[in-house]
């Protein structure tokens, strides 16, 4: 059974909202929650170390951890990397504007995850896991704030 959020590619709402709507933890980039079987995924433009971007229509969402190399087989990047078998649903949110989180839809693994070279939170090398996703219904595509359009380049 679908896990209905009650929201539209493009709605707004704040972290208060996200929490209440999916029943996940309130502070971190990608939120497991039991409760709805859902994984939120949230791509933070305003202040983030990750180098999250959308080339066409395939979202390529970094993994979690913000030192040292990632693992495949930690946590949540787990759950995600096995999300198009393990029955968990994955809904995407970007924020461009501080504490507002705009719903773009619920994605799903688009590609076999993949490894490069990003910056830790100390500003080291080290290896990352990137997730390329796509939208499940495209029908609606959210537009992109202007001074974002480069994340989304064609």
């Amino acid at each position: 059974m679908s896990f209905r959020p009650g929201l539209q590619p493009g709605d707004i709402i704040d972290n208060q909202r996200l929490v209440e709507i999916f029943r996940c933890s309130p502070q971190g980039g990608m939120r497991r929650s039991h409760r709805t079987n859902t994984l939120v995924i949230i791509s933070d433009h305003t202040r983030s170390i990750y180098q999250d971007r959308w080339v066409g229509d395939t979202f390529h969402y970094t993994g979690m951890g913000q030192r040292g190399d990632q693992s495949l087989e930690f946590m949540q990047n787990k759950t995600l990397a096995e999300s198009n078998q393990n029955g968990v649903e994955v809904h995407l949110f970007e924020v461009f504007v501080p504490g507002k989180y705009t719903y773009m839809g619920r994605v799903e693994l688009a590609g076999q995850p993949y490894q490069e070279i990003q910056p830790d939170a100390d500003g080291n090398p080290r290896r990352v896991w990137v997730f390329p996703l796509r939208l499940v219904d495209i029908s609606s595509p959210v537009p992109i704030p202007e001074e974002f359009a480069v994340l989304k380049q064609k």
